[in-house]
């Protein structure tokens, strides 16, 4: 089973409007770590998602998509903290201000996490808000450890939200503790720049596969692709353009999706078949998820594809 761990939330975005007027919004299931559940199960892979989900209809709003694509929540009993919200609030322009008020995305504890862990995961992915807050991170970090010892490929994106930052270098400390622990690394150009903007995208690649457990990282680049190097190989390849765009929203954890499953298809989760990906393999990994990632943008929000539309895509159908 693959688990996912980290935030659920509801992105409450508002309509644009003119002074004067009220607002009104529209509620989105969303988080990095549950879109990204949700795009490994549509790609047909066992998926848990790890995360506490409320009690209030926000929480029942969560769980209709991840029933829908077949994702088992792992952890069965609701918690009385309200769903994490994200509101997003327009101008008359256009112009986006986030506000985020977290809740049960906060209410797990390392002896509930742990227990719900699988006996041999194949492998945990874990990123998101789960090193924003020292309390949150030793617990995170525990059951990350606990997949660790169970045999578990552990991937991380760290998904940067330097607006949720109270304590950047405390955070950067945080962050450094999961990397040590993580064989994949996939990480955005944004955040690497917000990391060390002294550096080199060949640089911070070279230093995070100098770690002591990073086998893989790949660097998203937006508009760009993205590039994926190891200690074999180094290539960079574009995004796949969809004929009709709607929006990237979730593109970023559909390419997770489609990293661990190619992955997993092809017997490479393991750090050794990891460090001996070449360039021919990393090409053919990347594309796989830059379709994965593509064809998640010709829906609205975040709304990943089956395998057979992935599959359909790469055999030219």
């Amino acid at each position: 089973m693959f688990v996912v761990g980290g935030e659920s939330l509801i992105d409450l975005v508002s309509a644009p409007r003119m002074e004067g007027e009220p607002i009104s919004m529209q509620a989105h299931q969303g988080g990095s770590p549950y879109n990204c559940a949700i795009a490994l199960a549509r790609l047909g892979n066992d998926t848990g998602f790890l995360c506490p989900i409320s009690k209030d209809g926000f929480g029942s709003y969560l769980l209709e998509p991840l029933e829908s694509a077949g994702v088992r929540p792992l952890l069965a009993e609701r918690v009385a903290a309200p769903t994490t919200l994200a509101v997003v609030t327009l101008d008359a322009a256009g112009k986006a201000q986030y506000e985020f008020y977290r809740g049960a995305d906060r209410a797990l504890t390392a002896d509930t996490g742990i227990a719900a862990l699988p006996a041999s995961p194949v492998a945990y992915q874990i990123g998101g808000f789960c090193p924003i807050e020292a309390e949150d991170a030793m617990v995170w970090r525990q059951v990350v450890e606990a997949a660790f010892d169970r045999g578990a490929t552990i991937s991380f994106d760290p998904n940067v939200r330097p607006s949720l930052l109270s304590d950047p270098e405390g955070y950067r400390e945080r962050l450094s503790d999961f990397l040590d622990l993580a064989h994949i690394i996939k990480i955005s150009e944004e955040d690497l720049a917000w990391l060390d903007d002294s550096r080199s995208i060949e640089e911070h690649a070279q230093a995070l596969l100098q770690r002591p457990n990073c086998r893989l990282v790949v660097v998203s680049l937006g508009e760009e692709g993205s590039r994926a190097f190891t200690s074999a190989g180094s290539v960079k390849a574009g995004i796949y353009s969809p004929m009709i765009f709607k929006d990237t929203v979730g593109a970023g954890d559909s390419l997770m999706a489609g990293i661990l499953c190619w992955l997993s298809d092809n017997g490479r989760l393991g750090a050794n078949e990891m460090s001996a990906l070449d360039d021919d393999a990393l090409t053919r990994m990347l594309r796989f998820a830059a379709v994965v990632a593509g064809l998640n943008c010709a829906e609205e929000g975040c709304n990943p594809p089956t395998r057979d539309q992935v599959d359909a895509v790469l055999s030219g159908k």
